[in-house]
């Protein structure tokens, strides 16, 4: 059994919170099972999970009273819309995490999953297994729960806890401050006298209504329970994963394609890392008036600046990189799959950018199509929200404000977060929240929907959409009509801040935007339209909503806290409410949708098992993958959904053998980077800049022998030898070998088609026998594949640094190098193993990467500069391996035990470094 090693790529990262293992300066291997493209919530999880079973914290990150206070700093995307012209003209920011841990880092920290219909539709679009009952142990994955603290606050604050629909050993925590404003009880007996339920759980599927929401909050010390904490710090120590940051990814690899050439060119005169120009969100957090300013004093930041293959279809062969527009390109392989998890807009644009997407965007920048999905890009869904501002001016409340215009208050508060983790500090995200139903708000509910119901699909979509696309939204506005009908689907959310804001955001759109690339150049940032409330009917939703509030404000509860009516103005006719929600509209920072888990004739981008349509191992893991929203604030439901495509991909890939790295000669422009060669199960830990790879044993369990029929395939043809052609001695084979990973170097001389007819075999023993690996391949040879026929009693040893010659009537193959484990013996008559064979290799760039790799590795320098020429073949054969105590000349030459564990170190290193040239 094997592991299998993940590559997880901070795709897109320019900037990373402090932490180990994340080192763009450290040499790569060549190729990793698996390549996460992304390391926020969803890229972490799924690089956590499938390398399983083998405090460097700021206070802006992880104190829960900095909620939205690093919106639009260095751990910001700064991403911007296009004017949007349907609304006021102004384009809007779009806020997106740049940082390891990806938006859980910046986000308000609410926790709840949405509706049990929200999921079920998912299921009914044509994605089987993805309804609320099949998601629901993934959601209890991810989450450790843990109650509110007081029976008594419970029952005050309308928090309910149903146990069977929580986690209890999961990695996120789960939990509620040390400290509630009173405001929030006033806000649910508002509601309750307005026919709006409270007593639910929130997260057992039941969203229609208000409750107190948990957050990913740590219940011990009170701090941030983020994607990088949880699912990436307790693992970093993997050997088999490796995270990288300070890198952004130019284009995925796709096999037989020619791809973007301009992402593979450097740039001469500029130094982009694709970034936007925003500046964050204005008005708050929620909009206006729903944050407080963060307060003064207290804690102060550090800032820490940091660079299923049964299918048919493309086979993807792994990513280019690059530090910033004008660094030089590299290049890593996958030998099993590349995952994208690099959120709903950069996702998007990465396939776009590759050849994956509407063919007639990518025609327009003179990038080669690979596969025509035109709903890559499209079917943008978003949250959109309005803030209000209803001042209370009742000073016996205790309002969060206080902590902005109160400097004792707040150095007191600060105080006592720090000695005892309770107070007003824990209490930064809000949390009183509700959902309602269109029907119990609004007289105009079947106005509405009979209005929606009567809309041409194609009427409010963005103009020129592929037929697909309409039909897939034809689907949606279907369901989302006979939805919102229901008492138990909520129509929108609003937002209580306790300090005199009720922002109210559309938790169903009918709206739908777009994502799209500027250029070929990948460190444009994207062209985003989320067109929001394009479709009038999300526009009467918030007038709804709007009228709504009027009536909350007026109930007594409410009426106690003395709230001043400013925006919108207390006498706002429907015009002015219209205006307000022009000017106001922002994002819940939820996008979404733009790689839809959909049949393709719906405008789908991926099939159930979330790899992109057409392809064999490109799988797409983020909100993106929503065919549409749910009705909840998006953590807790991406966490869910990447524990879900994790175990998929683990069953996708049980018993598969991966595949052979494609071979790129050392003069390939694209990459900057050495050529190398490397078998999928080495485990050397080698990070690198901003990728993730890891090991899972539960993984290709059978990865070490051939398939039934003991013949693995080469990427590349070329000709094939049968038993008949080979013939040979079997009494000159120096070792058994394991036909699986028998690697033949075969040049053909570029001056013949026809060379001597013999096939040599030169092995060598154990590192401890001494013995080396010659270099069998010359950089004037042409090089091809082939394939050899082995009979099974070729098993019997001889002596070292023998050779056996077969005939063959195709080609020579000059040498078979082995090291000593390869070619066991076989259960039947005769064993077939398609053998790949490499290009000439770069030698010194060659050495540099193997001496990177052996002294990360802890072999002494000394011993690594003797060794490093033994092994990419340099040296003669006769070259024997250096002794631990010749190449060190340690002071304590009778330690015996410091030798031995530096020839077992040095042989640990051989035998890794023969998988890493595909020698076994």
């Amino acid at each position: 059994m094997l592991d299998s090693t993940i590559f997880a790529l901070l795709a897109f990262l320019a900037t990373s919170v402090q932490g180990f293992g994340c080192d763009s300066n450290a040499p790569l291997l060549p190729s990793y099972d698996y390549i996460v493209v992304g390391c926020g919530i969803s890229g972490l999880v799924v690089s956590n999970r499938l390398s399983e079973d083998t405090d460097h914290y700021e206070p802006v990150v992880q104190d829960p009273i900095y909620v939205g206070v690093d919106i639009g700093g260095i751990y910001d995307w700064d991403l911007s819309t296009v004017p949007q012209t349907q609304l006021d003209g102004a384009t809007r920011p779009l806020p997106q995490g740049k940082v390891l841990g990806g938006g859980s880092i910046l986000n308000a920290m609410c926790w709840n999953r949405g509706g049990q219909d929200d999921y079920d539709v998912w299921e009914t679009l044509g994605n089987p297994g993805w309804g609320w009952n099949s998601m629901l142990p993934y959601f209890m994955k991810s989450e450790t729960y843990t109650p509110v603290y007081s029976e008594a606050i419970a029952q005050q604050y309308s928090i309910n806890y149903t146990p069977t629909v929580h986690g209890k050993t999961g990695p996120v925590q789960v939990s509620y401050p040390k400290y509630f404003y009173n405001q929030s009880r006033n806000f649910f007996d508002a509601l309750n006298e307005l026919g709006v339920p409270t007593e639910f759980d929130p997260n057992d599927g039941t969203s229609a209504g208000a409750a107190f929401l948990p957050t990913d909050l740590d219940p011990n010390n009170q701090t941030r329970s983020d994607a990088r904490r949880t699912y990436y710090d307790p693992y970093a120590s993997r050997n088999n994963l490796y995270v990288i940051c300070a890198q952004h990814v130019t284009q995925v690899l796709i096999e037989n394609t020619t791809g973007n050439g301009k992402a593979s060119n450097p740039a001469s005169s500029s130094s982009s890392n694709g970034d936007g120009s925003a500046n964050g969100q204005s008005g708050g957090l929620f909009g206006t008036g729903s944050n407080t300013p963060p307060p003064s004093g207290g804690q102060t930041s550090n800032r820490f600046a940091m660079r299923d293959t049964s299918s048919t279809g493309l086979r993807i062969t792994g990513v280019e990189y690059a530090a910033n527009s004008s660094a030089p390109r590299q290049r890593v392989y996958a030998t099993r799959e590349v995952i994208v998890a690099a959120g709903a807009l950069h996702s998007a644009q990465l396939l776009q950018l590759s050849g994956i997407g509407p063919s007639a965007l990518l025609e327009s920048f003179n990038i080669t199509v690979a596969l025509d999905r035109p709903g890559v890009g499209n079917n943008l869904q978003d949250h959109c929200l309005v803030g209000t501002f209803y001042p209370y001016n009742n000073n016996s409340y205790v309002s969060p404000a206080k902590l902005s215009t109160n400097a004792t208050y707040n150095a007191e508060a600060a105080a006592e977060y720090s000695s005892y983790k309770t107070g007003p500090w824990t209490a930064g995200s809000p949390n009183g929240l509700a959902f309602p139903p269109l029907s119990l708000i609004s007289n105009n509910t079947a106005s509405i929907l009979s209005n929606a119901s009567n809309q041409d699909p194609n009427e409010y979509l963005p103009p020129g959409l592929d037929p697909t696309l309409v039909a897939g939204y034809a689907a949606q506005k279907s369901s989302l009509v006979q939805r919102l009908a229901q008492k138990t689907v909520a129509a929108y959310e609003i937002i209580n801040n306790n300090a005199g804001s009720l922002t109210v955001a559309v938790m169903h759109p009918f709206s739908r935007g777009t994502c799209h690339i500027t250029s070929a150049d990948p460190f444009q940032p994207p062209l985003i339209d989320p067109r929001w409330l394009s479709n009038p009917i999300d526009k009467q939703v918030l007038i709804e909503a709007l009228l709504f509030n009027r009536r909350i404000l007026a109930t007594p509860p409410m009426a106690e806290l003395q709230p001043a009516q400013f925006v919108p103005p207390i006498d706002a006719d429907e015009a002015a409410l219209i205006q307000v929600i022009n000017n106001g509209i922002r994002t819940e920072y939820h996008p979404s949708g733009t790689c839809a888990m959909l049949p393709l004739e719906q405008g789908g981008v991926l099939d159930p098992h979330l790899r992109v349509w057409g392809t064999q191992n490109l799988r797409v893991v983020d909100a993106s993958l929503f065919p549409m929203l749910p009705a909840a604030h998006l953590q807790a439901v991406v966490y869910g959904v990447a524990e879900k495509a994790a175990d998929i991909i683990k069953a996708d890939n049980l018993g598969v053998q991966p595949s052979s790295i494609p071979f790129v000669s050392s003069s390939d422009s694209a990459s900057s980077s050495t050529s190398l060669l490397s078998n999928s199960s080495g485990t050397s830990g080698l990070p690198s800049s901003a990728l993730a790879y890891t090991s899972s044993p539960s993984l290709g369990s059978e990865s070490s022998t051939a398939s039934s029929n003991n013949q693995i395939s080469s990427s590349y043809p070329g000709p094939t030898m049968t038993s008949s052609d080979v013939q040979g001695s079997p009494s000159s084979l120096s070792s058994t070998l394991e036909p699986s990973f028998l690697s033949v170097f075969a040049p053909v001389p570029t001056t013949s088609e026809s060379a001597l007819p013999s096939l040599s075999i030169s092995s060598f023993e154990s590192p401890s026998s001494g013995s080396s690996l010659a270099n069998p391949y010359t950089s004037s040879d042409a090089v091809r594949d082939t394939s050899l026929a082995v009979p099974s009693e070729l098993s019997t040893a001889t002596e070292p640094n023998s050779a056996v010659r077969f005939s063959t009537t195709t080609s020579t193959v000059v040498a078979v190098s082995t090291t000593g484990t390869a070619l066991s013996q076989a259960s039947s008559a005769l064993v077939e193993s398609a053998l790949s064979i490499p290009p000439s290799l770069d030698a010194a760039a060659l050495s540099s990467s193997v001496f990177a790799a052996l002294t990360s590795g802890g072999v002494p320098p000394p011993v690594v500069s003797n060794l490093v020429p033994i092994i990419i073949g340099s040296q003669p054969a006769s070259f024997s391996v250096p002794s631990a105590s010749t190449a060190t000349s340690p002071s304590n030459p009778a330690n015996t035990d410091q030798y031995t564990h530096l020839q077992q170190t040095i042989a640990a290193f051989i035998d890794w470094i023969s998988k890493f040239l595909h020698l076994h």
